[in-house]
């Protein structure tokens, strides 16, 4: 299938945030259900690894994406990783809550930052979780190009493919957001609202999910992205989730020398 950059609404400054917060809510949980979680941590093991720092940063967190399910799964090997989290949009009621669930694994930064303007005050490797297809080819080349260029790892992982299979899955998730909501975590009577008496959060991660599905990158074009980046060591592949027949998309790069 040929990839379409369309517009997602959670990606407009126009879209208020109480229904952003709401989606985001219900694609952390929506995750959560995958249980991704030794798959991720087996890859950012091996990418904390080959860049040899224990710090990540998370670029477009949401309201939090897998932490909540990842995070123990990576202290139990790496006790020592830290965790930053940041977002154009912050949500910080949803990253109080990690950081009151992780004392002193879990912060978080109160200003918005961009992914494509990650300051360099923020080293460690720089995670996006279903972000890297919101930007166009030349703009998530400069994101992995910053991170060459500041000698931070990067790692992108998508939860979605460009296959008729994804595009199925995109449009039967209203149904999934009306059967999930009663059990997200935790409740918010305006994230109910928005799904039950103003069904906007459904119409939002419908519209999403399917433009999410026609402009994600395949391992082919992730190799594209970081073609002439030969300072850095990438690893771009598949790995199967157990529960959904759409495979886990990652690319992972570090400095092939770190510095001295």
């Amino acid at each position: 299938m040929r990839r379409f950059h369309l517009t997602e609404i959670e990606d407009q400054s126009w879209c208020p945030a109480t229904i952003r917060d709401a989606a985001t809510d219900y694609l952390e949980f929506a995750v959560t259900q995958l249980n991704p979680y030794p798959t991720l941590a087996a890859l950012l093991g091996k990418l904390l690894r080959g860049a040899g720092t224990s710090r990540i940063v998370d670029l477009g967190a949401g309201a939090g994406g897998p932490w909540r399910g990842l995070l123990p799964a990576l202290l139990a090997d790496h006790p020592d990783v830290t965790l930053r989290l940041t977002d154009r949009y912050p949500n910080l009621l949803a990253w109080g809550e990690l950081v009151a669930e992780f004392p002193g694994h879990v912060s978080y930064e109160t200003r918005p930052i961009p992914a494509t303007a990650v300051p360099p005050s923020l080293p460690g490797v720089r995670t996006l979780f279903n972000a890297l297809h919101h930007f166009e080819p030349p703009v998530a080349r400069s994101i992995l190009e910053a991170a060459v260029q500041q000698r931070q790892g990067i790692g992108v992982f998508e939860f979605m493919q460009r296959s008729p299979v994804s595009l199925v899955g995109a449009t039967l998730t209203p149904l999934a957001v009306l059967a999930a909501t009663p059990f997200i975590r935790p409740r918010r009577w305006s994230h109910l609202a928005l799904t039950y008496l103003l069904p906007a959060v459904p119409a939002v991660v419908l519209w999403d999910g399917l433009v999410s599905s026609y402009r994600v990158y395949s391992t082919d074009e992730l190799a594209e992205l970081t073609r002439g980046l030969d300072e850095y060591a990438w690893a771009i592949g598949e790995a199967r989730l157990p529960r959904t027949p759409i495979p886990l998309t990652y690319l992972l790069g570090w400095p092939r020398q770190r510095p001295a």
